[in-house]
């Protein structure tokens, strides 16, 4: 009889778990938007700039469902990073400037982050996802919801490694103040990374964060990106995520 009483209890905690993070996600896309409107979103043109060293570097990202790009102008060059057509994901090198393709196992990653589109907690059930609510924490003077998103695994040198986010949801309006995740390879590996959400703006009926910072929890300074404008739906042609073959010498 315990057993089954405590089998009961665990079902009981479960479901009111999950409809506590439904409700909060459910919230979240209502406010900043609606299912409908972001159901009409098929991309976006960002027009921002960051501040380095007194610097301040103009960029120019394009997300669309299945394509993206990421322009910086340096010193009067223009710097193409992440370029993906669908098929094939290509930088510009620096400091040589040349362009370089990605490996399968990028292209994979990247694909599969952008069936997310426009938004990961917009159907996540349908894409496999799992979402947890792991209770509330102070956020620099915020109380937020921690809520974990388990994502489709990566690929790091063949094998699968967990994707998970850990998103900071201010608990009086339910709007996102943060994403957190481990650094799974590189320099940074073993680091946790932090990306900060402020200065939400209206475009064309859904509200975009207009401030970004990216960091790493915990660790003082971090980059900040600031919006300038954002295009919704915005026409861009093909040839801009091509990869340049032509400037390829060996």
């Amino acid at each position: 009889m315990k057993n089954i009483i405590a089998l009961l209890f665990t079902i009981s905690f479960f479901v009111a778990n999950s409809q506590d993070v439904d409700e909060i996600i459910n919230n979240y896309i209502e406010i900043t938007g609606g299912v409908e409107a972001y159901q009409e979103l098929e991309g976006y043109k960002i027009y921002a700039s960051v501040n380095q060293q007194g610097l301040e570097i103009p960029i120019e990202i394009v997300q669309l469902k299945n394509r993206t790009s990421l322009k910086l102008t340096l010193q009067g060059q223009e710097l193409k990073q992440g370029v993906f057509d669908g098929e094939v994901l290509w930088s510009v090198g620096f400091p040589d400037f040349k362009p370089v393709k990605s490996d399968d196992e990028d292209v994979a990653n990247l694909k599969n982050e952008l069936k997310s589109f426009p938004d990961p907690f917009l159907k996540y059930k349908e894409l496999g996802y799992t979402v947890e609510l792991e209770g509330t924490e102070d956020f620099e003077g915020t109380e937020v919801y921690l809520i974990k998103l388990t994502k489709t695994p990566v690929l790091i040198d063949g094998e699968e490694f967990p994707n998970i986010d850990y998103w900071l949801f201010d608990t009086e309006n339910n709007i996102p103040l943060a994403v957190r995740s481990e650094i799974l390879e590189g320099q940074g590996k073993g680091f946790i990374e932090e990306q900060r959400f402020s200065d939400y703006q209206e475009v064309e009926g859904i509200y975009f964060p207009f401030s970004l910072t990216f960091g790493i929890k915990d660790q003082p300074g971090g980059q900040t990106f600031v919006v300038q404008k954002m295009e919704i739906n915005p026409e861009i042609d093909d040839s801009e995520f091509k990869f340049p073959e032509e400037e390829i010498k060996e």
